[in-house]
């Protein structure tokens, strides 16, 4: 999986502070599991952020980076752009 804190965080972020989630609760569920199981393995400069008892009780209340609000921001409108080129009126 490519940058799974990443995704975690950005995840996390939508959810708890924007109230908008960029996946469903089992996919966020899913990838907490599979960051727990795997959590020795990940390197990621954020990983600090992210602890195992962050994973183990399911949610994340931490600080989040300046760059993870940017990269929800670029996701979203990604996604919107992708939509919009694909919505047949």
């Amino acid at each position: 999986m490519k940058n799974p804190i990443a995704k975690y965080l950005m995840c996390a972020y939508a959810y708890y502070v924007e109230d908008d989630p960029l996946t469903t609760d089992s996919e966020f569920d899913e990838l907490g599991r599979w960051l727990l199981e795997h959590y020795d393995e990940v390197e990621h400069p954020h990983k600090h952020l992210v602890t195992k008892e962050d994973l183990t009780a399911g949610t994340y209340l931490g600080k989040y980076p300046s760059i993870i609000q940017g990269a929800v921001k670029s996701y979203r409108e990604m996604y919107n752009k992708e939509r919009t080129l694909f919505d047949i009126e």
